[in-house]
């Protein structure tokens, strides 16, 4: 999965993108000017590989939202939304993502990087405590179902992130690479528990974190983590790496893909790369495998029409779950 440069595709960025055909696209706040030059990027994505390929975004709320008002609406982070809502939790995030998912339909953007099944602690790094849903498990699977309900119903195809769970971590993985040392057992219970509950959705995103007691390697590149992903969370959909131009992960981008591919990996993620970068993590990356192939078919049929969404009955349904306030 790549991502373009500006506001449209280069003649280059067409040509390398015809030629590697991704599975899919994703969009920043750089590639993102007007409604139509948003639509009109999409389409060129999907000329470029010559079908209706998923492009996904960061349309969290709060700190993570490429899309700005007045493209969209403003949100509080994810975490603030649920305690303001308070029992009402459940139904106010579902409203709030039902949203999203409009919002980004009507652009041309059909998969957004969400939900976050990641548990919040006291310990949590900053960059990531807000942006969870909250401090059990049981109370995040049951938001981040609601939030993946809101997506499917709107046409969205969720990303299901950071398996197997990134709340214990107390560094930026975009900058550094956080170590957990909790015993398997415990995570199991804890970190790993809302993933279980979610373990039926399309598409997931991978934690750059190295779990101790699984593998010395960062999950992304761990065939012990990948196994435990796909054989105790119970996990089958597609999975698709963090981006591999982080900090966390050390080794060349070309190195990082085909290491990330070999520990089972179906996808790779690179963003913010020059073109030949792009290019040679394509090659290194390779085609997907017949199974590969099976997954990525079934989170493209996870994109469905859109139910139809009274967005005035909506947006007056969950400013009452609020207390009158939506957005920031």
């Amino acid at each position: 999965m790549l991502d373009a440069t500006g506001l449209r595709l280069t003649t280059e960025e067409k040509a390398l993108f015809r030629e590697m055909d991704p599975f899919g696209f994703i969009l920043f706040a750089r590639n993102i000017d007007s409604s139509h030059q948003v639509r009109a990027l999409c389409n060129d994505m999907r000329e470029a590989v010559g079908r209706d390929c998923l492009i996904t975004i960061d349309q969290e709320g709060g700190r993570v939202q490429r899309l700005r008002a007045p493209l969209a609406r403003e949100w509080m982070a994810p975490m603030d939304h649920a305690v303001q809502a308070g029992s009402a939790a459940r139904r106010a995030m579902y409203l709030r993502y039902r949203l999203i998912s409009h919002e980004l339909r009507a652009l041309g953007i059909d998969s957004n990087c969400a939900p976050l099944a990641d548990i919040a602690g006291a310990e949590t790094h900053p960059f990531l405590k807000n942006r969870c849903y909250g401090e059990t498990a049981a109370e995040v699977a049951d938001l981040a179902r609601a939030v993946a309900d809101g997506h499917l119903d709107g046409g969205v195809v969720p990303v299901l992130k950071h398996i197997p769970g990134h709340g214990r971590a107390m560094a930026d993985s975009h900058y550094d690479l956080p170590h957990v040392t909790t015993p398997l057992e415990e995570l199991d219970k804890t970190d790993f528990a809302p993933f279980r509950a979610l373990n039926d959705l399309p598409m997931a995103m991978t934690a750059h974190i190295v779990f101790e007691t699984l593998d010395a390697r960062p999950a992304t590149l761990s065939s012990a983590a990948m196994g435990m992903i796909r054989q105790r969370i119970g996990f089958d959909g597609l999975i698709m790496t963090d981006d591999i131009s982080m900090k966390a992960l050390e080794g060349t981008p070309q190195e990082i893909a085909q290491h990330s591919r070999a520990a089972g990996c179906d996808i790779v993620l690179l963003c913010n790369a020059d073109l030949p970068t792009r290019a040679a993590v394509a090659e290194a990356a390779g085609r997907l495998d017949e199974i590969g192939q099976k997954r990525a078919e079934k989170a493209v049929e996870a994109r469905k029409t859109p139910a139809p969404l009274d967005i005035e009955a909506a947006e007056a349904e969950l400013a009452a779950l609020m207390g009158g306030k939506v957005d920031v």
